[in-house]
């Protein structure tokens, strides 16, 4: 792979538009990640946001931090994987950050990503993200609220972590976090062109396959 294709495809969400070309757009994940998330709730127990951890397998790991040790001891401080951070979360934001928080069947609103940075250990990088949303989940509206994270073009598989994979923050006494997982597991291989050919399906085929994470309260929490 060519030094100006690397530099380009350094943003999870570049790199999707550089596989689609590089690889002919074969039908199956070409990065895979380890979602842990922390729900984050007001003083009023309305949910506002997220705060991320993604894990990347060690392939795009191992591609994505060539040349950053800029002092050449080995390791991969904050400071050096701070560009790329940058360009991370700025290549998501076309993405949605491939967080879907819904209400009532409406996809809302995110704001920008804060307090975000990479780090690296054990042969694998995580970005660490704060994801806002515009208008808080109330607590009335708990019960129609749901999220799920997930590539809609189906380059990038998230998976929730084994241990810890969802904590709230704050959240009213009685509520916990409970992950679906779909019927049907997604195949990890050749899926037919014929399905890549079309967005829609595919987009849809993305959203069928993945988990989703309802906020469940006790009654008279």
């Amino acid at each position: 792979m060519s030094q100006p294709f690397k530099t380009t495809c350094l943003g999870i969400g570049l790199l999707i538009a550089c596989l689609a070309l590089a690889t002919n757009a074969q039908a199956h994940p070409h990065v895979w990640v380890t979602v842990q998330t922390e729900v984050l709730h007001d003083g009023q127990k309305s949910v506002t946001g997220f705060r991320h951890r993604w894990t990347f397998d060690e392939f795009y790991s191992s591609f994505a931090i060539q040349g950053m040790d800029k002092n050449n001891d080995g390791q991969y401080d904050r400071e050096e994987l701070k560009d790329l951070a940058e360009v991370n979360i700025s290549s998501l934001q076309e993405f949605g950050f491939f967080t879907f928080p819904i209400v009532a069947e409406k996809e809302m609103e995110r704001l920008q990503p804060r307090d975000y940075w990479l780090e690296h250990k054990d042969g694998v990088i995580t970005l660490n993200f704060t994801l806002p949303l515009k208008e808080p989940v109330l607590k009335a509206n708990l019960k129609d609220f749901h999220f799920s994270i997930y590539d809609p073009s189906f380059y990038v598989a998230f998976a929730f972590a084994k241990t810890e994979p969802v904590r709230l923050s704050a959240a009213p006494a009685g509520c916990q976090a409970e992950i679906s997982n779909p019927e049907a597991q997604a195949p990890s291989k050749s899926l037919g062109e014929s399905l890549f050919s079309n967005m829609d399906k595919l987009t849809n085929f993305s959203q069928q396959y993945a988990q989703t994470v309802k906020v469940k309260c006790q009654a008279g929490s």
